[in-house]
């Protein structure tokens, strides 16, 4: 049964393949080119993790005072991803060039030679214009980081129940989107503990919503840091990737790429995160300064399917609360010696 499972989702990932090249096809007979949208990556001493997509993005109409029209979150997901796409990558002196995956993504660690702080990153696609983006360039000193998740940390999404899942990403207008109140506020100060420090949002969600994710964060006064996203659709062996397979693998990376620095998890009850911060926390416990998990509301919990069984955690050696909000986890912080308090 298994066998006949892994070849049945390695043919349904076939047919999506087919289906984006003829989509492909049918756009450029329009004469549409693709285009590199460039999101926000890091790096290190001689080293820089890069990120992006290749898309043909369909044409978003002005209104008629010149302004660009609202997104709606369905025009992120009508976008056609060109893979294996050869995309030149420009960062300080050096030119490198890198092919795309089969959903257009590009994910790729680079030799650079940064200073420390955001330096910008160029890509190009098919001689096209180049796209820009920041680096997150972390210092060789750096010891404090944060990895926040985004759904209904962030930002209130009730993202686990399907119908409401696709009400958000495919309808809803990326202006709807409301933050979770105080944690624009906390992430900012566990950002200003060490300025430099890495901070990096994790999430579950598609690269297809990476730019209405940017523009959130920035409209909400959200710390500066990079997008962690994921590739939805079937894989070779699975209708869905793991999300639970994309934190951990990416949590896991950043303790190989900073051994020297600890990280402050932040995450919600609503999904996963305190069982992947639990795993993770087992795996590299020098590395893990605390967890903070938000607590959905009851009307955000059966908006969100439910929560998940937060474990006692209180005979743990690193520091582990929980609050409702922003505000009451940087009051749990203080109290752990996690943050400094306001004067």
């Amino acid at each position: 049964m298994a066998s006949t499972t892994r070849t049945r989702i390695h043919w349904i990932a076939r047919i999506e393949r087919r289906v984006h090249a003829w989509r492909e096809k049918r756009a450029r007979r329009r004469g549409r080119k693709p285009t590199v949208l460039v999101f926000p990556g890091y790096g290190g001493d001689g080293w820089v993790r890069v990120l992006g997509r290749v898309l043909i993005v369909p044409p978003v109409k002005s209104r008629r005072d010149g302004e660009r029209a609202r997104v709606r979150g369905w025009r992120a997901f009508v976008s056609i991803p060109v893979g294996y796409a050869t995309v030149r990558i420009t960062i300080g002196d050096r030119t490198h060039e890198v092919v795309s995956d089969s959903g257009g993504v590009i994910d790729a660690r680079l030799e650079a030679d940064l200073e420390p702080g955001w330096q910008p990153v160029l890509m190009s696609v098919e001689n096209g214009e180049a796209a820009e983006s920041v680096l997150q360039i972390i210092a060789p000193d750096a010891r404090h980081g944060v990895v926040s998740d985004i759904d209904d940390t962030v930002m209130v999404t009730a993202l686990p129940r399907p119908l409401l899942a696709a009400w958000n990403s495919f309808v809803r207008d990326e202006h709807a989107r409301q933050p979770v109140p105080g944690m624009a506020v906390l992430l900012g100060r566990l950002a200003r503990r060490e300025p430099g420090g890495p901070m990096l949002y994790l999430s579950t969600g598609a690269w297809n919503v990476a730019p209405t994710l940017s523009r959130f964060l920035s409209r909400h006064l959200y710390p500066a840091g990079s997008l962690l996203l994921t590739d939805w659709g079937p894989t070779h062996d699975r209708w869905f990737r793991s999300g639970t397979d994309h934190k951990l693998t990416n949590l896991r990376r950043l303790a190989e790429e900073f051994p020297d620095v600890k990280w402050l998890l932040v995450g919600d009850d609503g999904q996963h995160d305190d069982a992947i911060y639990t795993q993770f926390t087992s795996e590299y416990p020098a590395q893990v300064a605390g967890v903070a998990i938000r607590r959905l509301s009851p009307a955000e919990a059966v908006l969100a399917g439910g929560r998940t069984a937060v474990n006692d955690h209180s005979a743990a050696s690193i520091p582990w609360v929980t609050a409702d909000d922003g505000a009451g986890l940087a009051e749990r912080l203080e109290q752990v010696g996690i943050l400094a308090p306001e004067k």
